[in-house]
């Protein structure tokens, strides 16, 4: 009798509620082999740094591999230059054995790179939300879904880097905000993508004069509000208006998706509204979110980041992957 009701409960959860898995990932400049006008010196096609067809096809086949043992359902790119290097890496995923049969990119805006998506489940909509007119800010990606008849809003970042001060990077946060309001607080979003901004990054550059142009006040943790909210999914407590920064849902040492000079940094965040850490319809599941790292991701105690010479004029080595580590959540889907 114990069995059997063991193998109902089983049957029930297997057949019943699903799970919808969600990623993100810098892929670290993944160019095409056409010359728009737009490219980084070191990925001029065909010229003197070697980014030929045989590198391109070795970054392709190296990112793929990724993204294949993640198997994630829905997955955010950043830095991808273009839709055909978009459909070079779909075309070499689908060789491989992944089908992602819907994708999009924020290809509106002449950025160097941009963000995109892949899915193996279709958008209602995907469409670009603009943070300002100038290059040095990347165009957000709003994709909607429905799923088991429930609304899921998409949003893929790439904020502005650490080249440039908080300033540069809140009104990024701000076009978010600005967004999310008009959709409302109530709804199933999530924020996801190289925020370049660590979870709790009002703490890194309380003293750095360079960055800190904003009196403290940070993108991340203060427009988006994240800073009510810092213990794990199963403890913390409805905050409105707030997003809960999934990083808060691991140990401490778990917590990154970047090395820089031997430190670990979490670049990149997954935040959700306030519903999806409710119990029913579309929930995030406790305990999931994570910073993809098998083995071959490392090169030592670092990242094993796309390779290329040190000294000028750079060349590409054909080999590694990329400087970020992916990150991934799990949601469930109920009946």
């Amino acid at each position: 009798m114990k069995i059997l009701v063991i193998f109902l409960l089983l049957f029930s959860f297997v057949f019943g509620d699903k799970v919808l898995t969600v990623a993100s990932y810098n892929v670290e400049n993944l160019f095409d082999l056409e010359n728009d006008g737009y490219e980084y010196d070191e990925y001029l096609p065909n010229y003197y740094s070697e980014w030929n067809e045989k590198n391109y096809k070795i970054k392709l086949q190296n990112i793929s591999k990724v993204i294949k043992d993640m198997n994630a359902d829905i997955i955010a790119i950043e830095e991808i230059e273009s839709l055909r290097a978009l459909i070079d890496l779909r075309l070499t995923l689908q060789r491989d054995g992944v089908y992602y049969q819907y994708y999009q990119i924020s290809d509106k805006k002449n950025t160097t790179t941009k963000v995109a998506f892949l899915s193996k489940i279709p958008f209602v909509y995907a469409k670009e939300l603009g943070v300002t007119s100038s290059l040095a800010q990347r165009n957000i990606l709003e994709v909607k879904f429905l799923i088991n008849n429930r609304d899921l809003y998409v949003f893929v970042n790439h904020w502005k880097a650490k080249t440039g001060p908080e300033s540069q990077r809140i009104v990024s946060a701000k076009a978010l905000q600005n967004r999310v309001q008009e959709l409302g607080y109530d709804k199933n979003i999530i924020l996801l993508g190289d925020f370049n901004s660590d979870y709790e990054e009002y703490k890194r550059f309380e003293r750095d004069r360079k960055l800190n142009d904003t009196n403290g006040k940070t993108g991340i943790n203060h427009i988006l509000k994240t800073l009510n909210q810092t213990q794990k999914a199963d403890k913390t407590k409805y905050e409105e208006g707030s997003f809960y920064n999934l990083w808060y849902d691991t140990d401490e040492e778990n917590r990154y998706s970047y090395i820089f000079k031997n430190k670990k940094e979490a670049m990149d965040n997954i935040l959700i509204s306030q519903p999806l850490l409710g119990k029913k319809g579309l929930y995030y599941q406790n305990g999931t979110i994570a910073s993809f790292k098998p083995n071959y991701l490392f090169n030592g105690n670092q990242i094993y980041a796309w390779q290329t010479t040190k000294k000028k004029p750079i060349k590409h080595q054909g080999k590694g992957f990329s400087d970020h580590l992916p990150v991934i959540a799990k949601f469930v889907i109920t009946n």
